[in-house]
């Protein structure tokens, strides 16, 4: 995949955009545990970001994945992963599988605001007893009339605390655990619908994430995506998107990381040398840039083969686990490298070491990587259906 001119301007757009309207901003953002989305979603909207590979009738620029791609790279160029994780959750995870199966009506009422940046969405998978095993969830959709009425809870809900709707898995059947959900439009706003509480996390702090509890929510049937009892196809091919974008999203910052640590170690006085002297920390920081470019062109060629229409469920999952891991290696690394002005909560490399560690959890944890990978290897014919 090679980016052209156009992709290199999107990307000079939303560099100039987050040096100007969200880095700014940051550290009063990590301190307040949550960012303004709809002022910084409304921006965005507005100079056309929000919509980049989405149909141009709802008005999107209907450009192919690629540029997708690029967006998520230039995110990297935030001072923080809570806002672009964020703004991931409304471009590649709560807004696919409504743009490709939605109806009309249904893309008009959530999808064009969404892309206008006049709505926040989410996504409503994960459930305290449900995580990385989608099939697990428990939340129901009963028919009553025209309605379904939805009970259960939903944790770990990026943007939900500011959402004014969620793409949501429920169950709308008594089947076979695959074939029994389905994915329902669900405004936030509606009765029944209880905001509990705000998740206190380790990292990724200016990401609000919440516990959204459903008492017998009434939402119309015609915001069904789809077909009944389609929702966990959906969810999965809504994931291998979901899974591009976090591979690509870490390029730039795990690049930042380190190149903020040559220029530390360039300065840092040590033994009557610099710390860049230190064959040590010579071959360790080549080595973890180039195991980032290792990333980047797995990265790559996933989303070249998914833009030739082939399933690539077994390299995207090669993608989110690698980037996993090395938002894991390359924070804790150079952090070490940093030494005691590592371990200071406003250090640049402490931030991306604790916001980091969520990329080997959230969008299928690493197990759950390489139980896929596994099965496409014909290794793990029998057992439970990874998700």
């Amino acid at each position: 995949m090679q980016f052209t001119h156009e992709h290199r301007e999107i990307q000079k757009t939303l560099k100039r955009f987050i040096e100007a309207e969200i880095n700014p901003h940051v550290d009063e953002w990590e301190a307040a545990e949550m960012f303004p989305a709809h002022e910084v979603f409304k921006k965005l909207g507005k100079l056309g970001l929000l919509g980049l590979t989405k149909p141009e009738a709802y008005g999107g620029a209907g450009l192919d994945y690629s540029y997708g791609m690029a967006m998520a790279e230039a995110l990297g160029h935030i001072d923080c992963g809570g806002v672009p994780m964020a703004i991931g959750v409304q471009t590649d995870m709560c807004t696919p599988a409504l743009a490709r199966f939605g109806s009309d009506a249904l893309k008009r009422e959530f999808l064009s605001p969404a892309i206008a940046g006049d709505m926040v969405g989410c996504i409503g998978v994960s459930e305290p007893g449900a995580g990385s095993d989608v099939a697990s969830i428990k939340s129901q959709a009963r028919k009553d009339g025209g309605d379904y009425v939805i009970s259960g809870q939903k944790m770990w809900i990026t943007n939900s605390l500011q959402a004014d709707w969620m793409c949501m898995l429920v169950n709308t059947g008594d089947g076979p655990a695959h074939k029994n959900k389905s994915l329902v439009m669900v405004p936030m706003d509606c009765k029944g619908i209880e905001k509990a509480r705000k998740i206190k996390k380790i990292g990724m702090n200016s990401s609000d994430t919440g516990l959204i509890y459903f008492d017998e929510v009434r939402v119309p049937q015609r915001y069904l995506i789809g077909s009944e009892g389609a929702g966990f196809t959906y969810q999965m091919l809504q994931f291998q998107e979901e899974r591009l974008w976090c591979a690509a999203s870490c390029l730039q910052s795990l690049g930042n990381c380190i190149a903020w640590t040559v220029e530390w170690a360039h300065e840092r006085k040590l033994f009557g040398s610099t710390l860049a002297d230190q064959q040590w920390v010579q071959f360790k920081l080549a080595e973890m840039k180039t195991e980032v470019e290792s990333l980047r062109a797995l990265t790559y060629r996933a989303c070249e083969l998914y833009l030739q229409g082939q399933d690539v469920t077994e390299l995207a999952s090669m993608a989110k686990l690698k980037a996993g891991r090395l938002n894991r290696l390359v924070p804790d690394t150079c952090l070490q490298f940093w030494g005691g002005m590592g371990y200071t909560w406003e250090n640049k490399v402490a931030r991306m070491y604790r916001d980091g560690r969520l990329a080997s959890i959230g969008g299928g944890a690493d197990e759950v990587m390489m139980a896929i990978i596994a099965k496409t290897m014909g290794l793990a014919r029998t057992g439970k259906k990874a998700s």
